[in-house]
């Protein structure tokens, strides 16, 4: 179910994208991989400071693909969705996070991925205002 709703919400977070103009500005798809990337870190706070160093870090290395994407090729943006994704498969190895939600990484793995899939879409179209 997680990961059907992961799909839902990014599908919908795409249309309400395309449909207010809130993607024609190269930095929507951006500022949305910069804000799922905190995610983990306020799992962190909640789980009571557990792994937020290691989560500071991660998030900020995908801060910064989100920021070199937007100043250089929104694909390295659609690729920082989809690896973000990859990594919510693997977190969990990774990083002990007593405060993320058991349905998390499904969802948000489901999320990203969809996300970067709506993302490269836009970019393959013949005519995109955000890719300019």
């Amino acid at each position: 179910m997680a990961i059907l709703i992961g799909i839902a919400l990014a599908l919908a977070v795409f249309l309400f994208a395309r449909l207010s103009g809130f993607d024609r500005d190269r930095a929507f798809y951006p500022s949305v991989t910069i804000v799922v990337a905190h995610y983990y870190v306020l799992f962190a706070v909640m789980g009571g400071g557990q792994g937020l160093g290691p989560e500071i870090l991660v998030m900020a290395l995908f801060a910064a693909a989100a920021v070199a994407g937007f100043k250089t090729s929104l694909w390295l943006v659609a690729a920082a969705l989809a690896g973000h994704g990859a990594f919510d498969l693997v977190h969990a190895r990774l990083i002990d996070n007593p405060g993320v939600p058991a349905f998390w990484p499904m969802f948000c793995m489901s999320y990203d991925v969809m996300a970067g899939a709506c993302l490269a879409w836009l970019l393959v179209r013949p005519i995109n205002v955000s890719a300019a």
